[in-house]
């Protein structure tokens, strides 16, 4: 990504609010595909919803972000539901900054197909991989979409539970058997 675009999405974070936590919009209604316990990572986390989420089900999370000024929303966001997670500035162009095992992997709208083994590897057996990209299904197009199949064909050696495209996102949950 670069500096350029650490400084793009500080400025945007810099002028949202406080999220909620929640579940990742694929994960509504399927709550109980999460484990309870284990370790998780919440990849390109934003403002932290999804990562205070997972640490307030009883997740080891870390949250992994370009933006700082997203981390500090994240850290106040934990810290206003008192849940404990750990934080890591890193731009994932340049690869995962953590290892594995994980219980729980989460990627939302960063997309980078070069990333995909590396969110395989990093899974404990059994453990959950939860994707959600802008897609070229249903909608126009653009450098940063997959187009169709692309999450299917890139896990589709997990267990998938869930493979979902239209309207321009493209979703999957998958489990390592």
């Amino acid at each position: 990504m670069g500096g350029q675009d650490r400084e793009r999405w500080d400025r945007r974070f810099a002028t949202v609010g406080p999220g909620v936590p929640g579940p990742p919009s694929v994960l509504v209604g399927r709550e109980g595909l999460v484990p309870e316990d284990g370790a998780a990572l919440d990849l390109a986390c934003g403002r932290g919803t999804v990562a205070v989420w997972l640490a307030g089900r009883g997740l080891t999370t870390t949250a992994v972000d370009v933006s700082p000024e997203a981390l500090r929303l994240t850290t106040a966001l934990a810290a206003a539901h008192r849940v404990d997670l750990a934080t890591v500035c890193a731009d994932l162009d340049d690869g995962l900054p953590v290892r594995g095992p994980v219980d729980v992997v989460v990627c939302q709208r960063f997309r980078d197909p070069r990333l995909y083994p590396g969110l395989i590897e990093v899974l404990a057996p059994g453990g959950l991989l939860v994707v959600s990209v802008l897609s070229t299904v249903g909608d126009a197009g653009g450098s940063f979409r997959a187009g169709p199949g692309e999450l299917r064909e890139a896990f589709g050696d997990l267990e998938v539970l869930v493979d979902e495209e239209g309207n321009g996102e493209a979703h999957v949950v998958a489990r390592v058997p």
